[in-house]
């Protein structure tokens, strides 16, 4: 007897970050404590599965005047890069951790002195005195370089007579690519076994976590991929035809990623083990489709989730994609947003991909590729005609999933999508 899912949690659907939200009770007391009548910003709660973060940079410096909502710290953890605002006005007094380093949840960041108080003031002055102080040290090497400019420029009287007739030949500069013979190279670079340069850098915390999850899924699923193609000509003449007024109505362009939304959700609901997950020694099915959407974002793959595709229509796909991209390109994706997916869509095609067999996300069972549109000539009745065709893959964790159960969900993607009037009429 299958046992009844679970009820969602709403907090789940949030899409915005945690420590943006507006402060329920106690918030202030875990993001913020007093000492000596400063404010303390603690590293605040980033998600239920993150528990530490590396300080990627400071934004701001000791004795700079800071405002509420201001970004001081950008945290990299293993999902997502976090803003750490500032709460309250005043004037940054401390910095209690240097940029590279792991912090844990509730440790100190930095104090501020509120806006007014002895310290914060004592603070500006001490700031305005070392302005001062680069102010004149700069203006006496300006002063130095013109100095030497006018003695090189122009004619000296010579203080001894030899000195008329001695020519000192000016020494030719060197390049600034040009090193003397046995220098190191800059920028953790070094002569590798071959002597030629190689460059050492660490991985980020973003690249470490996806190297962890994607080697654990092999050692844990049992992958097996199945592929087909699809004729994308009738649903490459429907977007030709509409969407121009798709555009004009809905403000976002009509992809084809909207079609395989779509179609992934019906076919979901036509075969639910897709859609369901191992745990332990039990098999959880998920009333909902939650679709995960690979997107490339500068600090890596990032997959934010489309919330209960099963009832969504082409406008509402373009539009939550068209978001949620945006938030990756720019860095400002929140935990939430990537969390509870059921079923991913990988799109290599979008990169000239013809053919690949993506790896499961886990916890998820299943993850749909698709790849690169080509001219091929296929055969439609007895005659030999050259369509737009479309490799498609599924690979998926053959512990819970049988073939005939892929092979079938597949199938219902190519029919959805070489006739995409049963997509609108929920057929």
């Amino acid at each position: 007897m299958m046992k009844p899912s679970k009820p969602r949690n709403p907090l789940a659907l949030s899409s915005t970050p945690s420590c943006l939200l507006p402060p329920p009770s106690g918030w202030l007391r875990r993001f913020l404590s007093t000492a000596a009548g400063s404010f303390i910003i603690n590293v605040p709660d980033m998600g239920d599965s993150i528990s530490e973060g590396t300080v990627m940079k400071f934004l701001k410096k000791v004795g700079d005047p800071v405002a509420e909502d201001d970004i001081l710290v950008q945290l990299e953890t293993d999902k997502v890069t976090v803003d750490v605002r500032i709460p309250q006005n005043g004037v940054l007094a401390e910095l209690s951790a240097k940029e590279g380093q792991t912090v844990e949840v509730g440790a100190p960041l930095a104090s501020i002195a509120p806006s007014g108080s002895p310290e914060a003031l004592k603070l500006k002055e001490s700031r305005s005195g070392k302005q001062e102080g680069e102010g004149g040290r700069e203006g006496g090497r300006e002063g130095d370089k013109k100095a030497q400019q006018n003695t090189v420029s122009s004619p000296t009287h010579p203080s001894s007579p030899s000195a008329q007739h001695r020519v000192v030949p000016e020494k030719p500069m060197k390049s600034s690519d040009e090193s003397p013979p046995g220098s190191s190279p800059s920028d953790g670079a070094y002569f590798g076994p071959s002597g030629q340069l190689e460059r050492r850098v660490p991985m980020s915390r973003m690249r470490q976590r996806i190297a962890e999850r994607l080697k654990g899924s092999q050692n844990t699923y049992a992958l097996l991929t199945t592929f087909n193609e699809v004729d994308m000509s009738e649903v490459m003449q429907l977007r030709e035809q509409f969407k121009d007024e798709f555009h004009d109505r809905h403000g976002v362009r009509l992809g084809f990623m909207s079609a395989f939304v779509c179609a992934s959700a019906a076919a979901l609901r036509d075969q639910p083990i897709v859609n369901a997950v191992i745990d332990g020694r039990d098999v959880v099915y998920r009333d909902y489709v939650d679709i995960s959407v690979a997107v490339a974002s500068p600090n890596g793959l990032v997959v934010p989730v489309l919330r209960n595709c099963q009832d969504m229509g082409f406008a509402d796909v373009e539009r939550e994609i068209a978001r949620l991209g945006d938030k990756a390109q720019k860095g400002t994706l929140s935990i939430a947003e990537m969390q509870g997916g059921t079923f991913t869509i990988s799109n290599g095609g979008v990169f000239g991909s013809l053919l690949g067999t993506p790896i499961v996300n886990p916890p998820q069972s299943a993850i749909l590729g698709m790849h690169a549109i080509q001219k091929r000539p296929i055969a439609v009745g007895d005659q030999v005609v050259i369509r737009p065709m479309m490799y498609i893959a599924l690979t998926y964790d053959h512990r819970l999933i049988d073939g005939r159960e892929a092979v079938i969900f597949l199938r219902k993607i190519k029919q959805l999508i070489e006739n995409p009037k049963k997509l609108l009429l929920d057929l």
